[in-house]
């Protein structure tokens, strides 16, 4: 085992960010720690996501509406959500690699700009008419690609323009922006749609809006991998980004709890049939319910980070999130049912924002991109594969069982096994130089 290469001084601004206070001490430390706007860099980058997370979800909802437009077929809808994961996948893991090996800043541009492009062809196909399926498919694939090459580079660019100590803090403030855009964006998808030219207005629209992305990734200073590069390159760097994964129970631990709640326990295929047969209607606050309470919990999420046994913290939010979704599934009063989604949501913000600060914080920033890369295929196609589980087991089982069945089944495994993985259980914070130290001990 050789011994580690020393770790240079980060390129952070080294002047002290303000305490928290004011609104947080009348709240018992539990309002939202906002110092990071503080930040100008990640007061740039958190305001670029936000307006891009309201444009991305627009194109998300007009998309599957055109194609069914021009096919009346929901296989069509179904297969063009498909031909965005294989690119989804292998862009994620490959484009991870590529961001241990570059500046992040630049890769983070270019895939950014590739994915303003695309949004740009969905434009012009909107609005000359041109009414190919096979071409929205193909745009559908790159953006997918652009996307995730993107999502890798920006995570791992957050832990370098914050301090350690508000990683979480960043996270949840990202994970709020996120919610914030799965409301606002079907909403205002639904009302441009319909307008005359309606499909071209919506991508218009999140041409516009992704503009500020772009923006906020070019005024990021150069970010260039910390430490040695590694002589391998290409599939070989993702091999040992898995690897470097399956050797620390701490980092699969945190995979294999959100894998067993997005497959197990994630309802939302159910929805129509639950808002037809069960509630008799309420199927948008069904959809919106979770990200409802998604908001409420960044409201009051000052608390998050000084919590240090966060494999206890993870463990309990997917905990929460699984019962919350069970009883949802038991209910046939719809705003029980919506006031527990909201419970679910609330404990899912806390849990995303758990898996991201590990997945920052625990790895030597050589490793970051490739972490993120398999991140972000578990968090975009967890929920898919979820879908597929939750819809085959209502069709063979019945709604309450593949509701509450799966939800029920997530909490026995993830409970069971996080006590049993006992370094994932016990994992309490430490300064993120000794965990990225010790990682990388390992990793040589």
């Amino acid at each position: 085992m050789s011994t580690a290469p020393s770790i240079p001084p980060t390129d952070r601004p080294a002047d002290p960010l303000p305490a928290a206070g004011g609104p947080a001490k009348r709240f018992f430390g539990a309002a939202m720690d906002v110092r990071l706007m503080t930040v100008p860099d990640y007061r740039r980058l958190l305001a670029g996501r936000g307006l891009s997370y309201i444009g991305t979800a627009v194109t998300s909802v007009a998309v599957p509406l055109e194609v069914f437009a021009l096919t009346h077929s929901s296989l069509y809808v179904g297969l063009t959500s498909l031909v965005g994961l294989v690119p989804l996948v292998v862009f994620g893991l490959y484009g991870g690699a590529v961001a241990d090996r570059v500046d992040r800043r630049r890769l983070f541009l270019v895939a950014a700009a590739t994915a303003w492009l695309v949004t740009l062809g969905l434009f012009a196909q909107a609005l000359l008419e041109v009414r190919s399926v096979g071409l929205l498919m193909a745009l559908v694939a790159v953006q997918s690609a652009a996307f995730a090459v993107s999502s890798a580079a920006q995570g791992a660019i957050i832990p370098r323009i914050v301090p350690d100590e508000l990683i979480p803090a960043a996270n949840t403030l990202s994970q709020a922006a996120g919610n914030l855009g799965q409301i606002a964006g079907p909403l205002l998808a639904g009302v441009l749609v319909v307008l005359p030219h309606g499909y071209a207005v919506a991508y218009g629209i999140d041409a516009v809006l992704f503009a500020a992305l772009l923006h906020s990734a070019f005024r990021l200073p150069p970010i260039k991998v910390q430490g040695d590069l590694l002589e391998s390159g290409g599939v070989r760097m993702v091999w040992e980004g898995l690897r470097f994964i399956a050797s620390h129970p701490v980092l699969w631990m945190s995979f294999a709890v959100d894998i067993a709640a997005m497959v197990l326990a994630m309802p939302t295929a159910l929805f129509p049939e639950a808002a037809a047969t069960r509630f008799h209607g309420g199927v948008g606050l069904l959809y919106s319910a979770t990200a409802i309470g998604a908001l409420a919990a960044a409201a009051f999420s000052g608390w998050v980070g000084r919590v240090r046994r966060q494999g206890v913290a993870l463990t309990s939010a997917v905990a929460v999130w699984s019962v919350a979704i069970a009883l949802a599934g038991l209910t046939r009063t719809l705003w029980i049912a919506v006031a527990l989604l909201i419970c679910a949501g609330a404990a899912d913000l806390i849990s995303a924002v758990y898996r991201q600060t590990i997945l920052q914080t625990y790895a030597p920033d050589a490793m970051r991109g490739r972490l993120q890369g398999v991140f972000t295929v578990v968090v975009v196609g967890g929920p898919r594969l979820g879908d597929l589980r939750a819809g085959a087991t209502a069709a063979g089982a019945g709604m309450t069982f593949a509701w509450t069945g799966g939800a029920l089944m997530c909490l026995g495994l993830v409970v069971a096994g996080a006590v049993a993985v006992r370094s994932f259980w016990n994992y309490s914070t430490r300064p993120a130089r000794e965990h990225r130290r010790t990682a990388q001990i390992v990793a040589q």
